[in-house]
């Protein structure tokens, strides 16, 4: 990475083992380096488990980079706060928040139903949805322990894979086997969808769920507003800055099944307030977080970083 970036004027790097390429090459050609800060290794501990010495490698790259950056890139107010907590070493004006983007054009309604038919899913029957990673993160355990109150006639989407540990794969195993003993329409898609195909799972889905215990901003949340659907999330991180709670989706305490099961199941039984909170959703990701609004804003900082160097 810093081999090939030797004409350039300015390096941006995103996940610490970029941020490390381009701290060496600040170095090594006196260019400013913008590190933009997704999460951070130093919030999340249970990657140890993964790891190992990873772990602590990881962390250390992700220190020594964002001490020295010309400018950390914070994709929420909550990630900023976190920054400066965790490294109080950076000097709070090096930290700038610009928040994460989606391409609404892309990410929109799609009314079509064949990916739905393909995996078995109901289209007589609401259901809660949620896409992401099984890690101890983003709350997948909470979720299925939720499930098991939610409405009769609803359904739970899962799609999931990539669990962090056996441990873990095997726990969330076990929470999914014990939901379908007790209910129907448990749907566990363990694969890597095409966009096209998660697009419209989300489309029409009730409500789309993120009961994550840590989230700078959760990209999946604008993904699912663009795509017209309520948001059910914790109130953690930044997710309070994507999903306005009451307007475009519902806000519950992180770590918690029953408050998560309750407010799933309140847009469950008001599918036309879901529906509002819906598109509300839409319009406030093509507002806020398109494409246009969030280059502008980088842009601006790379413009400052070069007239400053």
């Amino acid at each position: 990475m810093t081999a090939g970036v030797g004409s350039a004027q300015l390096v941006h790097s995103h996940t610490w083992y970029a941020n490390l390429g381009g701290h060496l090459a600040a170095m090594l050609y006196g260019i400013p380096h913008v590190m933009t800060m997704h999460s951070l290794e130093a919030l999340r501990p249970w990657k140890a488990e993964q790891l190992g010495g990873g772990y602590r490698l990881s962390t250390w790259c992700e220190r020594v980079s964002a001490s020295s950056a010309a400018a950390v890139v914070a994709v929420s107010d909550g990630m900023r706060a976190d920054i400066l907590t965790a490294y109080p070493e950076i000097s709070a004006e090096r930290i700038r928040v610009i928040r994460n983007g989606i391409d609404t054009t892309e990410y929109h309604p799609d009314r079509g139903t064949d990916v739905l038919e393909r995996y078995g899913i109901d289209l007589s029957r609401p259901y809660v949805i949620f896409v992401g990673r099984i890690t101890r993160q983003k709350g997948v355990p909470v979720l299925l322990r939720a499930a098991s109150g939610l409405v009769p006639q609803a359904q739970l989407v899962l799609c999931a894979g990539q669990a962090d540990t056996p441990e873990l794969e095997a726990e969330v195993t076990g929470l999914v086997d014990g939901l379908r003993a007790t209910r129907s329409g448990v749907v566990w898609i363990p694969e890597m969808l095409p966009k096209r195909e998660v697009i419209q799972l989300l489309t029409h889905a009730t409500v789309f769920a993120i009961p994550s215990v840590y989230e700078p901003l959760g990209i999946v949340n604008l993904e699912a507003m663009a795509c017209g659907t309520a948001v059910v999330g914790s109130r953690t991180g930044g997710i309070p800055e994507v999903v306005a709670d009451g307007e475009t989706g519902l806000l519950v305490p992180p770590g918690e099944p029953e408050p998560l099961a309750e407010a799933l199941n309140a847009l469950l039984r008001d599918p036309d307030r879901a529906a509002a909170m819906g598109q509300a959703g839409r319009k406030r990701a093509v507002a806020e977080f398109g494409w246009a609004a969030i280059a502008a804003q980088t842009a601006a900082l790379y413009a400052e970083l070069v007239t400053a160097a």
